[in-house]
């Protein structure tokens, strides 16, 4: 019985005990670090990755407070699991570059499978806007139909505009889930021709591979960020209640600048800025860009902490909830079944296209949204599915920071015509009219 109450309470000592872990840790870690510089003889290496090692125990703990706040209030899971795998990104990102520094004969190996990460995140951040919108607008894609047409952005804008609808939302989905599959191509090749000793990291030459997959990657990242951007420019003011633009900008910045901060190292080298008269204890010039990248990615990771911890902030979602279990919401945070079944889903659709059989119909009809509905699969219902929808989570409904409507206080579900006038006519009915309305 003692033994119930304990777990049962899990909330209330949950977080005390991540603070003694961590203070333990840095009670051990700090003067064996010490202890290990006296013991060698210090060079620019060492104290290297000593500082990076600095900022990586100031990021972790930043990063991790802030994924544990989700995990006890984990009130509204299909919005709160894609967010715990953003914030992710940072410890990973910081952890893997300073392994990285520290051992420069394994980066290669580190380096490749973090910038695998950086998919993931991105897959997750379209994720949950989608999840945000098809749980109050269950019928988006109507409310899409009911906008003026939306043209392309620079420097795509000479091309034929997607039709607002449904033709736009699944390509904006289909446009980030690319980069999801081709990530993990390019880093399955890399690898390979690391073994073959054909790729030849940071040297900008048409003889090896990692010109070229850098070209791929580039092309791939940028048009995933690109349909991002065009998802925002089309439902910005239906997002505005999440405050989008910091997250945004937080999401593109650790990935644009991890990516073309690489490239400008690499071109440093091409021309003789950093050369081989100064490689300190690294062996090749090649070696020195690929530590100094990971020595910069540790600092910027800190920033970075710093930044998610607003912006992606716990406190939206504050409420009474249901008393759950503390492995439950831990567990939750690993299922990847949405994006197998995204990945799916795209190789299927690519196959009818081939074989000049196209779906004609881009979603299916009375999808149920939750945690684990995929990208692909979050449809907007029609005006006939509405009442049947079912509604968000049942611990509560997200409403802005800073409120959250509790279980007992379930939003009223606005009519179709009501939210289309309120695009077309530019009057917005307040909810005692809808109410007496209906």
């Amino acid at each position: 019985m003692p033994c119930t109450c304990t777990w049962r309470n899990w909330r209330q000592w949950i977080r005390p005990l991540a603070v003694v872990i961590y203070l333990v840790s840095i009670v051990v870690a700090v003067p064996l670090c010490v202890w290990k510089l006296q013991k060698l003889e210090v060079g620019i290496h060492t104290k290297a990755w000593f500082i990076a090692l600095i900022f990586l125990l100031l990021t972790i703990p930043i990063s991790l407070w802030g994924i544990l706040q989700h995990l006890v209030h984990y009130t509204q899971p299909e919005l709160q699991k894609p967010i715990i795998r953003i914030l992710w990104m940072v410890p990973i990102y910081s952890l893997d570059s300073w392994i990285a520094l520290k051992y420069p004969s394994i980066a290669i190996y580190v380096d490749t499978c973090r910038e695998c990460y950086e998919a993931y995140v991105i897959y997750n951040f379209m994720g949950f806007l989608t999840n945000y919108l098809t749980n109050r607008y269950p019928n988006l894609v109507l409310i899409l139909e009911a906008k003026d047409q939306q043209k392309h952005l620079p420097p795509l804008c000479c091309c034929p505009p997607w039709t607002m609808g449904e033709v736009l939302l699944f390509r904006c989905k289909l446009g980030v889930l690319q980069y999801t599959v081709v990530r993990p191509f390019t880093t399955i090749f890399a690898l390979i021709c690391e073994m073959l000793h054909i790729y030849d990291e940071g040297n900008f030459s048409f003889s090896n591979a990692w010109t070229y997959l850098v070209i791929i990657n580039n092309m791939s990242q940028l048009f995933a960020m690109y349909c991002l951007l065009l998802f925002y420019k089309v439902l910005k003011e239906e997002l505005s209640p999440i405050q989008p633009v910091g997250k945004f900008l937080c999401v593109k910045l650790v990935v644009f600048v991890s990516f073309w901060q690489a490239v400008v190292i690499a071109l440093l080298v091409k021309v003789g800025v950093i050369s081989e008269k100064h490689t300190w204890e690294w062996q090749t010039v090649e070696a020195v860009a690929t530590g100094l990248q990971d020595f910069i990615i540790c600092i910027e990771m800190f920033l970075a902490a710093i930044a998610h911890h607003y912006t992606f902030s716990y406190k939206p979602y504050v409420q009474e909830a249901e008393e759950g279990s503390c492995f439950d919401s831990f567990l939750a945070m690993w299922d990847i079944s949405d994006i197998r079944d995204d990945i799916s889903e795209q190789v299927r659709h690519v196959g009818r296209t081939v074989m000049g059989h196209p779906r004609k119909k881009f979603f299916p009809e009375d999808q149920d949204q939750n945690e684990h509905t995929s990208l692909l699969s979050s449809s907007s219902q029609d005006a006939t599915s509405v009442a049947s929808s079912v509604p968000p989570s049942p611990m509560g409904h997200y409403q802005g920071f800073g409120h959250t409507v509790t279980p007992q206080t379930t939003p009223t579900t606005v009519n179709v015509s009501d939210e289309i006038c309120n695009y077309t006519t530019g009057v917005k009915k307040e909810p005692s009219d809808i109410s007496m309305a209906s």
